[in-house]
């Protein structure tokens, strides 16, 4: 598979979550899922990355700490990216670090939409980012592709 198909294959996993209930921590398709579990699936069921886990986390982790877990995992398999691509990840600061992300499946001019594990909506939605609890929270764009050799 080229990039392209690559990209378009963690969108079609991510589309196939839609509508899975938030629980936090969770990973199970059409039961549960969180945000962070949501990328964790998506990218390991799409054969980008290998199985790893970054559980157990506290439900309100980010409102107590600096540190920067959500972004270690995400570090440690992508480039940041200035602007997205579909099939991309972008994370949100939301508390006291970046503790919210979702995978970018539009970016155009007039439209950038998300699929996310949304804890408002209590389910995996797509949205537009614009549109979201988050659209004006500090946003960083990371990409399995951008940046690499």
């Amino acid at each position: 598979m080229d990039e392209q198909d690559r990209r378009a294959a963690v969108i079609a996993e991510a589309r196939r979550w839609l509508g899975t209930p938030y629980h936090h921590a969770a990973d199970v398709l059409g039961a549960g899922v969180d945000c962070g579990m949501l990328l964790v699936r998506v990218f390991v069921d799409t054969g980008l990355v290998p199985a790893f886990d970054p559980r157990p986390y506290a439900i309100d982790w980010h409102l107590h700490r600096d540190e920067e877990r959500y972004l270690g995992f995400v570090f440690e398999r992508t480039s940041e990216v200035a602007v997205p691509e579909p099939g991309d990840v972008v994370l949100f600061r939301h508390g006291r670090s970046f503790s919210h992300g979702g995978i970018v499946s539009h970016w155009g001019r007039d439209e950038r939409r998300l699929i996310h594990a949304s804890h408002p909506a209590r389910r995996v939605i797509e949205e537009t980012i614009d549109g979201s609890p988050f659209a004006h929270k500090e946003q960083r764009f990371f990409s399995f592709w951008g940046g690499k050799e």
